[in-house]
């Protein structure tokens, strides 16, 4: 039984004509008529407002079309080591990956694809970064790496340092090869060396503790010549304080910690230096002592302190003896002296009496206060 079939294509509308489930050709816009035996035509109408293709027969369209494809649909067609850009309406929507093969209707979005080649190079660029990143898409498709100021990044692909990377925002295709970048801080670190139970060459147990900064000098090898250069900086600070106290008395060590300081610098800087890692300055904190062998030097600062004291004492009642026998020799060859002497001795026993009876007038009192054989 045979019948009539009207279509209507709409403005936003693409017809797909299919006779005896075989393509047979795209409808424009319009109104169209077919005549034949039910269910041998049908008609697959798509709405082209979102111009990606959403039937499952690209590759049956793409070889039926021919020649005349590009009259309907914008082909992607990527090869493998390709990625596309995909701009609607002049800007940047979507990013294919490789090997991608996609159609797209032509009509009331205008479609353009951008084929990129990762032959050149992963780099994506800067204004196509700032789009991905507005559209979400980045980290999708691409690693991105921002590196701050005073720090460089390493770019790793498939596992192998390909080259550095200079402060700023990067990003890097992340199709058919594994791509990673870390990030080293130039900047200069402190590194805290805390609680080392540590023994002195005369075997006084004490705890220390050290401090020092360090600054990277050659990222790459930082990178590559130790799994961790800031581990590996901090077990030779370590080894270098245990090397320094183990060589000195306590003595030693409380009275000069600059030349221990000096000793644990000059190991440790031999020792990272070939790791791309220069150590600045070093420093001992803290010497901590035990309790009882805090108390015992207390003793021996206080005997020390008390035998100062005392040998000053001898010195200076030595010195006021020496003084009064030069006094007495003095006032032995000049009798003036001995008056005046007598004088001030009076002077200084009536400033303290309120009233003073005198008898005999002040030769008797003189006379009688103080004689002098």
């Amino acid at each position: 039984m045979f019948w009539t079939q009207q279509v209507v294509i709409g403005d936003g509308e693409r017809g797909l004509v299919f006779r005896n489930r075989r393509f047979e050709r795209v409808l424009d816009p319009g109104v169209y008529r077919f005549f034949g035996a039910r269910k041998r035509v049908e008609v697959a109408v798509h709405a082209i407002a979102q111009p990606e293709y959403s039937g499952r027969d690209t590759d049956a369209l793409v070889a039926c079309l021919g020649a005349g494809l590009g009259a309907h649909f914008v082909l992607a067609d990527l090869g493998a080591d390709e990625v596309g850009l995909v701009y609607k309406n002049g800007k940047l929507e979507d990013v294919l990956a490789p090997g991608t093969r996609r159609l797209y209707w032509r009509g009331l979005v205008p479609v353009a694809v951008e084929r990129v080649t990762l032959a050149d190079g992963l780099a994506v660029r800067a204004d196509i970064v700032g789009r991905l990143r507005q559209l979400g898409l980045l980290a999708k498709v691409a690693v991105a790496v921002d590196v701050p100021t005073e720090s460089i990044g390493l770019l790793f692909v498939d596992g192998t340092l390909v080259g550095t990377l200079a402060p700023g925002a990067h990003a890097f295709w992340n199709f058919r090869k594994n791509v990673a970048a870390e990030v080293v801080e130039l900047r200069v670190q402190a590194i805290e060396v805390a609680g080392q139970e540590l023994l002195t060459r005369d075997k006084v147990s004490l705890r220390v503790n050290l401090a020092a900064s360090m600054r990277v000098t050659d990222a790459v090898a930082a990178r590559t010549k130790v799994a961790k250069f800031g581990e590996q900086v901090y077990r030779e600070l370590q080894f270098g304080l245990r090397r320094a106290v183990s060589s000195k008395t306590l003595d030693e060590l409380l009275g000069d910690k600059a030349s221990l300081d000096a000793d644990i610098f000059g190991y440790v800087r031999g020792k990272v230096a070939p790791f791309g890692v220069e150590v600045l300055g070093v420093g001992v904190k803290d010497l901590i002592l035990p309790g009882e062998m805090k108390d015992i030097l207390n003793s021996v600062v206080q005997a020390e302190k008390a035998a100062q004291a005392n040998v000053i004492r001898r010195r200076e009642e030595a010195n006021a003896t020496r003084s009064l026998l030069n006094t007495a020799r003095l006032i032995e060859e000049s009798p003036v002296l001995m008056r005046l002497k007598e004088l001030e001795a009076l002077e200084k026993v009536t400033e303290k009496v309120d009233t003073l009876t005198v008898f005999g007038g002040l030769d008797g009192l003189l006379k009688q206060l103080v004689t002098i054989k």
